[in-house]
């Protein structure tokens, strides 16, 4: 399997963006939503999940991707609330509509994701366990390696609802976030060294995972090491002259 030899493997993030931003009040993100929501026909923004809304602000504003280029979502909960809803509409002896099934299965974002931008290449969705994020970033850096010129990641998780236990397990955190980057082989943009480690622990799965990429991507750190239960996966940026 791609990466677990321990060969580091590079690639370019591109672009990146995330939602909602740290740095604005409930506010400002309420009408930034609304701006960036806006090419989306209202027939289908009416089919908009929180969740999906979140996705959608974040991968709005990564650059053009209408056409052709692959995408890899990944998303550990996906549309559970949606679910949930469900459930208590059976409990209560109620018919599920199918629309209603068909927006809560697991890639029902990526394919909303389709129509809305027009793409009509490949997507992958991803449910990963405890590897987190690690499990995309090998999908789409397996993409680069077969000759893709770009491919865009999409992370995404909502808290999870009360219903389902979380503890003592790292499985949620308190706010919804989406992280979309587009990543390349070549040179240019913010040049990633990425690999596997020996060392193993628990930093939680990728809800929580995704804020410490956040802070990765943010900062000056050059470095993000997330421990798993089995291994560890470490990211290291790198300056140009050293990446290839």
């Amino acid at each position: 399997m791609l990466g677990l030899n321990n060969s580091p493997l590079h690639f370019a993030i591109q672009t990146w963006a995330v939602w909602p931003p740290t740095d604005q009040t409930e506010l400002d993100i309420g009408e930034m939503q609304a701006k960036l929501l806006a090419f989306v026909p209202n027939n289908l923004k009416r089919r908009l999940s929180p969740l999906a809304k979140t996705v959608f602000c974040a991968v709005s504003q990564c650059g053009n991707n209408n056409g052709s280029i692959p995408v890899v979502f990944s998303s550990t909960h996906g549309e559970l609330a949606r679910s949930l809803e469900m459930i208590k509409v059976m409990e209560r002896g109620e018919d599920i509509s199918p629309t209603a099934f068909s927006l809560s299965v697991h890639n029902a974002i990526a394919g909303l994701f389709s129509i809305v931008f027009g793409n009509t290449s490949e997507v992958t969705v991803l449910a990963p366990g405890e590897d987190g994020m690690a499990s995309a970033f090998l999908e789409a850096l397996g993409m680069l390696q077969e000759g893709i010129p770009e491919v865009l990641m999409v992370f995404y998780d909502e808290p999870l609802p009360d219903f389902y236990p979380a503890e003592p397990y790292q499985l949620s955190t308190d706010i919804s976030s989406a992280v979309a980057l587009k990543i390349s082989k070549g040179q240019g943009g913010m040049e990633i060294q990425f690999k596997r480690g020996e060392k193993y622990g628990n930093d939680g799965e990728q809800p929580v995972q995704l804020l410490l990429l956040i802070q990765f991507l943010s900062d000056s750190g050059m470095q993000l090491t997330i421990k798993t239960p089995r291994q560890s996966w470490h990211w290291q940026k790198l300056d140009s002259a050293s990446a290839f």
